[in-house]
C-alpha cells in the first residue's frame, strides 16, 4: 500500500514540477528523490511497517512475494533514471511529464503485484499500458515512434478486449471476481475465460505467437523508453501472470499446462532464431526480450515454489543486465553490430561492463543470468511433466550465446572507427556497480531469494 499511494502522489508532484521549474536537472532530482523514497518505504513495508491503512475489501493482498518484486522494480527504475535520465531529456521538452508517466506506471506495477480480484488485475494492467502508449510516441519528430505508438495502442486495445471478455466469462462461471477461490474443474465457460486471459496476458509479455508487435514497437520507441518497457514493465506483467494462474487456475494446472508449454516453446524458438539474423543491436535486443520471456514462461509452466523463487530472481537478473546494455546503447550513434567494433580500445570500461551484461543475458556461469536460467529449468524439472521443454530451453540458451557474443566479438576482436561516446565518471561508476551486482547475485543467489521467507509472509 505504501508504494501505490506514494507513487501516485509523486506522479502528481512530477506533473506540477514542470510548471514550477523548467530546469531538467531539478526535475530529474525530484524524480530520483521519489524513487529512493519508494524503495525505502517498500523495504519498510516488507518488514511490516505500513504507513497507509485503507480497507481494500480483500481486493489487494500485500504479501512478501509482491513486495519483494516491487522493491526490485523500484530499485531498477532508480538505476534506470540514474543511468539514462539525461538521455530522457533529449527525447523532447516535456521532461516532467515523462517522469510523471513513469510514476503512474509504477502505480500499475504495484497493483499488478498485489491484486486479489480480476478487476484489480485489469486496472493494474491498464494503468501500466496507457502511459506506455504515450511514452512510445513521445518522439513526435520521428515517424517510427509515431507508428510504434499507434501499433502498440491498437494491439493493446485488442488484447484488453480479450482480457475483459475472459474476466466476464470467469465471473459467469464462478459468480465472483476473486482469484483465491481457484477452479476445481474446468467448465466450458471457465475454459473459455482461461484461454482468453492466457492469450491476453501472453500479448502483454510478448510471448509467441502474440509477440508480433514487440520488435516494431521496441525499435520505433525512443531507446531510453524501450529500456524501461522491456525490463520493469515486462517483469510486472509476468508477476501478474503467475499470480493470476496460481490463484485462479492452480488446481486445474494439468488441463492447461500443455498449452502454456507449447506457447513457451514457440516463444523460445521465435525469439532466439529470429535474433540470430538481426543486424541492428536494438532490434536484436527486442527479439532477445522475447527469448527471455520464453524462459520466464517456465515459471508458469511449473507453477511451484521453485518457480516463484526463480521468477523473482530472473526479473532482478534480467532487468539489471538489460538496463545496463541499453544505457550504453543509448549513448551510441550507430546501433548496428559494426558500431561496436573496437569499443574495447576506445572505451574499455563500457566494453567490459557491456560484456558482463551480455554474458549474464546469455546465461554464462558466475553471472546472475546463469542462476536465473538454472532456477527456471530446475522448477520445470521438479514439475516432472515437461522434460522435453527443459531440453529445448537448454538448446535455445546455447543459440542465444551466438548473437550475444557477436557484440562481444565486435568490441574486442574487430577494428573500426571509434565512436564519440560522451560519458561521465558517475555514469561509468554506476555501470561498474551494476556489473558487480550481476556477478555477486550469480555467485550468491540466496541473498535475494531468502528475502521471500525472512520477512512477514502476509501483512
Amino acid at each position: 500500500m505504501n508504494a501505490i499511494v506514494i507513487s501516485a502522489i509523486w506522479g502528481v508532484i512530477m506533473m506540477f514540477s514542470g510548471i514550477l521549474s523548467k530546469r531538467s536537472a531539478v526535475i530529474r532530482y525530484i524524480a530520483l528523490t521519489g524513487l529512493a523514497l519508494l524503495v525505502v518505504c517498500n523495504v519498510l513495508e516488507l518488514g511490516g511497517n505500513r504507513f497507509f491503512e485503507f480497507n481494500v475489501h480483500n481486493m489487494l493482498v500485500f504479501d512478501s512475494f509482491g513486495l519483494l518484486f516491487n522493491t526490485i522494480a523500484f530499485a531498477c527504475t532508480l538505476l534506470f533514471v540514474l543511468l539514462s535520465g539525461r538521455d530522457m531529456e533529449k527525447v523532447g521538452v516535456h521532461v516532467a511529464e515523462y517522469y510523471a508517466l513513469i510514476f503512474f506506471i509504477l502505480v500499475g506495477v504495484s497493483v499488478s503485484s498485489s491484486f486479489n480480484t480480476l478487476l484489480m488485475l485489469f486496472l493494474g494492467i491498464e494503468i501500466i499500458s496507457i502511459p506506455l502508449y504515450i511514452l512510445t510516441g513521445s518522439d513526435k519528430r520521428n515517424l517510427k515512434s509515431n507508428e510504434a505508438s499507434l501499433k502498440y495502442f491498437l494491439m493493446g486495445a485488442f488484447s484488453t478486449g480479450l482480457m475483459l471478455m475472459g474476466i466476464a466469462l470467469i465471473y459467469g462461471a464462478q459468480g465472483n471476481f476473486m482469484i483465491g477461490y481457484g477452479a476445481k474443474t474446468l467448465s466450458p465457460l471457465m475454459s473459455a475465460g482461461l484461454l482468453l486471459l492466457l492469450f491476453s496476458m501472453a500479448f502483454k509479455v510478448s510471448a509467441a505467437p502474440f509477440h508480433f508487435w514487440t520488435p516494431d514497437v521496441y525499435d520505433g520507441a525512443p531507446t531510453v523508453f524501450t529500456s524501461f518497457m522491456s525490463t520493469i514493465v515486462k517483469a510486472a506483467a509476468f508477476i501478474a501472470f503467475i499470480r493470476l494462474f496460481s490463484g485462479s487456475f492452480g488446481n486445474v494446472q494439468p488441463q492447461w499446462q500443455m498449452i502454456v508449454a507449447i506457447i513457451t516453446a514457440a516463444t523460445l524458438l521465435v525469439g532466439n532464431i529470429t535474433a540470430v539474423f538481426q543486424q541492428s543491436v536494438k532490434r536484436m535486443l527486442a527479439y532477445s526480450s522475447i527469448a527471455q520471456a520464453g524462459f520466464m514462461m517456465f515459471a508458469l509452466v511449473a507453477l511451484n515454489n521453485k518457480a516463484s523463487e526463480g521468477l523473482i530472481f530472473y526479473t532482478a537478473a534480467y532487468c539489471l543486465a538489460t538496463i545496463g546494455v541499453f544505457a550504453i546503447l543509448i549513448r551510441m550513434k550507430d546501433y548496428t553490430f559494426e558500431g561496436f567494433n573496437g569499443l574495447a580500445k576506445t572505451h574499455p570500461v563500457l566494453a567490459a561492463t557491456n560484456a558482463v551484461f551480455l554474458l549474464s543475458l546469455a546465461g554464462i556461469p558466475a553471472t546472475a543470468g546463469f542462476m536465473a536460467k538454472f532456477y527456471m529449468l530446475s522448477a520445470a524439472i521438479n514439475n516432472g511433466h515437461v522434460l522435453w521443454l527443459v531440453i529445448l530451453g537448454v538448446v535455445c540458451a546455447a543459440i542465444s550465446v551466438y548473437y550475444y557474443f557477436r557484440v562481444i566479438q565486435a568490441m574486442y576482436f574487430k577494428e573500426g572507427e571509434s565512436q564519440e561516446i560522451v560519458t561521465t565518471p558517475a555514469f561509468r561508476g554506476l555501470l561498474i556497480g551494476i556489473a558487480v551486482i550481476v556477478i555477486v547475485l550469480g555467485i550468491f543467489p540466496q541473498w535475494l531469494i531468502d528475502n521471500l521467507y525472512y520477512f512477514i509472509p502476509d501483512l
